[in-house]
């Protein structure tokens, strides 16, 4: 067998041994949660969620060098990659994690080729590795049968999931948990009793919180459950109880950080996910648990399925112009693609790579619920006929330097996705009142949240806001982003002259970072009757010193930890 028999076979090597290394850290700082939990080393939690972020694209850096040393990284030598993607076919197959070494496989090859038109057949567009058959002896989760009350099934689960600090009160923990699940079952399901539960097997840690993950079975129905569990220094205690879709969503949230969660087979432990919240995207459950690289796989499949099978075009999103980006979507998928403009409209003065900064800094910055999950992509080579004409002729004039014609093809070089949501400017003009006060005071709450966790949005606008599907406030626009701590908020110095009062610009001194909460009232453009009851629970944004006070809580280093589920549902009040 001479040298050029091999090459490929050391290619998917290099590759595989990179992908390995990735796996191994990942999980080792993965494993470390429940140390970390079980020592209220909340500090160490956070760095470990940023730390576990980066490993990508070290790894992936790591097989590139690797690859460099001994072959010649040319595209046009077509026969020796497909074969080295057969003989890494081969290695992937062996592993339980097949689908996220294809994704990591992916990753190598296309920023090796950068910005070349890579050949389809040297990567894995579709999952092309079969998934291992499934192994009975080890199902990802575990089935209770309730014998006698839900009491007593809460209590066994409880008793198998120990920790190095004991429970508060376990018997309790279990019959104030047990009476809850059975007045949500009573509500929503009309009284149906269950006998089986399936339970995750692995606990989903994140930030001060520890989630047990299950399934309800009632006839056919499959009833999501989660068990969220602190430890606030007396033991660890049962926060809440959650039943149905709805709520489990948004623990799993796109707008929350990734849990940390041992996942041995983790298509299988995706698919459990996805059986208990259906109108969850799989794109989004990978990303959950911390592979947001086969997230963007998985999301691009999508796109690639709906090009197959619809005719749908790309479309300007719903919602004012930006002066920073432009936003486009397809009506039938969950996401908008958002691209840097040239150019950026008046008053805006920041730069490309300031706005790059912001987006890198809220991937690694706890998101607490406001902040949307952005993926980022390089080098999408599109159809034009996918792009109605008037998009097209958008796209190339604002945004030439990232959107280019390659024959027939539309080459994007850079550009973030985001979940698609309702603009707030457009919702609290459209829903009824009802809905629209309830998203008013969701917006007063998600400034505050977002407070809490260090982060200033600089432009509170309403139109720079979305509404989830849930009826949840999400900030989204985030050239203007900044940490809390960084800025100065004054007080609005006294005019001198009626003259001064009527002025367009300010009369008074404006350092680079410094903000005037007081100026709030006119800016967030909320119709009178909306202004009302927005003023009525959140004037306190309004005060300068309701922001120092939460910078003096962050620069103390406290750590404040927005659970995803409101305080009235907690089990203790």
């Amino acid at each position: 067998m001479n040298s050029m028999d091999t090459m490929p076979k050391r290619m998917a090597e290099t590759v595989m041994q990179a992908f390995e290394a990735y796996q191994a850290m990942f999980t080792a700082i993965t494993r470390r949660a429940r140390a970390r939990f079980e020592q209220q080393d909340w500090r160490g939690t956070q760095e470990d969620a940023v730390a576990r972020l980066e490993l990508y694209s070290v790894y992936t850096q790591r097989a590139i060098n690797a690859l460099r040393q001994f072959v010649d990284i040319s595209p046009a030598d077509h026969n020796t990659w497909l074969e080295a993607k057969r003989c890494f076919t081969t290695l992937a197959t062996r592993r339980d994690d097949y689908n996220l070494a294809e994704t990591f496989y992916n990753s190598v090859v296309r920023h090796l080729f950068a910005a070349t038109d890579v050949d389809p057949t040297i990567v894995y567009i579709a999952n092309e590795v079969a998934p291992p058959p499934l192994d009975p002896a080890r199902p990802v989760y575990r089935t209770y049968r309730r014998r006698t009350t839900t009491t007593n099934l809460i209590a066994d689960i409880l008793r198998d999931n120990l920790f190095a600090v004991p429970y508060q009160d376990l018997e309790h923990a279990a019959e104030l948990a047990g009476q809850e699940i059975d007045r949500e079952l009573r509500a929503r399901y009309g009284g149906a009793s269950f006998e089986l539960l399936d339970l995750a097997r692995p606990v989903f840690y994140r930030n001060k919180g520890a989630y047990l993950i299950g399934r309800i079975r009632i006839g056919d129905k499959l009833a999501p459950l989660v068990v969220s569990l602190l430890n606030e220094g007396l033991g660890v205690m049962v926060d809440t109880t959650l039943v149905g879709e709805n709520e489990a969503s948004i623990v799993f949230s796109f707008t929350r950080s990734y849990f940390q969660v041992e996942a041995e087979r983790p298509h299988e432990l995706a698919a459990f996910l996805l059986s208990i919240m259906p109108q969850k995207r799989l794109s989004e459950l990978y990303t959950s648990i911390g592979y947001n690289r086969h997230g963007k796989t998985e999301l691009y499949r999508r796109l690639m399925w709906l090009f197959a099978h619809t005719d749908e075009q790309f479309e300007l999103a719903r919602g004012e112009a930006g002066l920073v980006m432009t936003v486009f979507t397809m009506p039938s998928l969950a996401v908008v693609f958002k691209i840097i403009k040239d150019r950026f409209g008046f008053p805006k003065t920041t730069s490309r790579s300031h706005v790059i900064d912001r987006y890198n800094l809220v991937f690694r910055h706890d998101r607490a619920g406001r902040l949307a999950d952005a993926q980022e992509f390089e080098f999408l080579r599109i159809h034009q006929e996918r792009f109605a004409p008037a998009l097209l002729e958008h796209l190339l004039k604002v945004a030439r330097k990232t959107v280019f014609l390659e024959g027939e093809m539309v080459v994007i070089k850079h550009c973030y996705t985001e979940r698609k949501m309702t603009p707030l400017n457009l919702y609290v003009r459209e829903e009824p009142r009802e809905r629209a006060e309830a998203a008013v005071l969701d917006f007063g709450q998600a400034i505050k949240d977002l407070a809490a966790t260090n982060i200033f949005p600089g432009d509170v606008l309403l139109k720079n806001f979305g509404v989830t599907r849930h009826g949840r406030v999400v900030f989204y626009d985030y050239d203007e982003l900044c940490l809390l701590t960084d800025c100065n908020f004054r007080e609005l110095p006294a005019s001198q002259s009626y003259d001064e009062e009527l002025s367009a610009e300010p009369w008074y001194y404006v350092a680079e970072h410094d903000v005037f909460p007081e100026e709030f009232r006119r800016f967030l453009g909320l119709p009178p009757e909306l202004r009302k009851v927005f003023e009525q629970r959140h004037s306190d944004i309004y005060d300068p010193a309701f922001w120092r006070n939460m910078q003096e809580r962050h620069l103390r280093g406290e750590l404040v930890d927005i659970y995803p589920y409101p305080g009235h549902r907690r089990l203790r009040g």
